[in-house]
C-alpha cells in the first residue's frame, strides 16, 4: 500500500483531522469543527442532529462529538444482517459502530482512515461501546488495504471530496465490492456550472469545499469505474452552488 506521506493534499487533510481527533481525545471544550471541518453545522452539537437519538443511544460521547460528516450514510445504505461494510475515512468511528449494529454479530464493519489520531479515537470508542464485529485499518482510500470482492457495501461520510486522486478512489470502491454490492455515500458536490477555481473560492480543501466534484464529474467517475445505477440526490445547501448529497451506485452482477 502506498502511504503517499509527502503528498501535500494528504498532509493538509491528515494534519487537519489529527487536530480534530486530539481535541476530542483530550476532551477539549472547543468544538472539533472550530476551524472548518466537513460538517456543514456550525458546531459539534448541531452536527449531532445528522443522527437520530436512537442512533446516538449507547454510543460513546466521543464518537458523536467526532462526527465531522455532512450526512448519515448508514441511514440510506440499507444494511442487512450478515453483510460486510466498509466506511471510507472512518474518523472517530460513528458510522462504523452504527453499521456494526445493523449487520449484527454475523456481519463485520471495517473503518479505513489514514490518521493515527482518528484511528486511536475510533478504537477507543469501539472498546467503550463493547462492539466486537469491527476492525479499523490504516490506509488511503485511494489504495484500500482489503482484497477484491471482500465487502458488500461501501459507505463514506463527506470524505471522498478530500481525496487527492478521486478516480483511484472510485476504482478501489469497485474493486473491493462484491458483485451486486452497493455504494451509499454522503458527500459534498458542486453545481456543474462551477469550475474548480470557483469552488476553491467558496472554502478550503480540508473544509470539504475546494476538492468537491461537480455532480456530472461524480457520476461520470463512478460510471468509468464500472459501477451502475448511479444516483446523486442533493439534501441541503452548504454554500452557494454546493450541496451535501447522497450518492448511490451498484457493482453489476456478471453477465
Amino acid at each position: 500500500m502506498t502511504e503517499a506521506t509527502h503528498d501535500p493534499v494528504h498532509e493538509t487533510v491528515r494534519d487537519h483531522y489529527a487536530r480534530a481527533a486530539l481535541q476530542v481525545l483530550e476532551k477539549s471544550s472547543a468544538s472539533c469543527c472550530d476551524d472548518g471541518c466537513c460538517s456543514p453545522a456550525s458546531d459539534a452539537v448541531e452536527a449531532t442532529a445528522l443522527y437520530s437519538a436512537m442512533d446516538q443511544s449507547d454510543l460513546p460521547d466521543a464518537a458523536v462529538l467526532a462526527s465531522l460528516g455532512c450526512g448519515n450514510p448508514v441511514a440510506v445504505a440499507e444494511l442487512r444482517e450478515g453483510e460486510r461494510v466498509l466506511d471510507l475515512g472512518s474518523g472517530g468511528g460513528i458510522d462504523v459502530l452504527l453499521s456494526a449494529r445493523c449487520v449484527g454479530p454475523t456481519g463485520r464493519a471495517f473503518g479505513l482512515d489514514m490518521t493515527d489520531e482518528m484511528l486511536a479515537l475510533a478504537r477507543q470508542n469501539a472498546a467503550e461501546a463493547g462492539v466486537g464485529n469491527v476492525e479499523f485499518l490504516k490506509g488511503l482510500i485511494e489504495d484500500i488495504p482489503l482484497p477484491a470482492g471482500s465487502v458488500d457495501v461501501v459507505i463514506s461520510n463527506c470524505v471522498i471530496n478530500l481525496a487527492a486522486d478521486k478516480p483511484a478512489v472510485f476504482r478501489e470502491i469497485a474493486r473491493v465490492l462484491s458483485a451486486g454490492g452497493r455504494v451509499g455515500v454522503a458527500d459534498i458536490v458542486a453545481d456543474d456550472s462551477l469550475n474548480a477555481e470557483q469552488r476553491a473560492q467558496r472554502g478550503s480543501y480540508a473544509g470539504c469545499i475546494a476538492g468537491a466534484l461537480s455532480m456530472s464529474e461524480y457520476e461520470s467517475g463512478l460510471l468509468a469505474a464500472g459501477l451502475t445505477d448511479v444516483s446523486i440526490t442533493p439534501t441541503h445547501s452548504v454554500v452557494e452552488g454546493m450541496y451535501s448529497a447522497i450518492v448511490k451506485a451498484t457493482k453489476p452482477l456478471p453477465a
